[in-house]
């Protein structure tokens, strides 16, 4: 898979803003992609070093529209913390 299939795209929450000052980062990211997968393609797409990804397999939630219910879609987050001599991410940077 190509290093665009695999990032599909930043998290941006309240909590997720909050690691970068640490040099964490938050993706959602194909549900196939390993680790590895991701410290690969965040490394290819913006130019830094990565030290470690967490990942985590979102479930489906239950929702209702009325009398009709199903589930959201199933996806995947990983977490990225990038080494201490890594530049940052400069997307994120704009965000804070």
């Amino acid at each position: 898979m190509r290093a665009q299939d695999i990032v599909i795209r930043p998290i941006i929450t309240e909590k997720s803003m909050l690691g970068i000052a640490d040099k964490k980062y938050t993706f959602e990211v194909a549900k196939s992609a390993t680790k590895i997968d991701v410290a690969r393609a965040v490394e290819e797409l913006f130019k830094v070093k990565v030290d470690k990804v967490t990942t985590v397999n979102v479930r489906g939630r239950l929702k209702r529209q009325g009398r009709f219910e199903g589930y959201t879609r199933a996806w995947k987050k990983a977490y990225v913390t990038l080494k201490k001599d890594s530049k940052t991410i400069e997307f994120f940077e704009g965000m804070m």
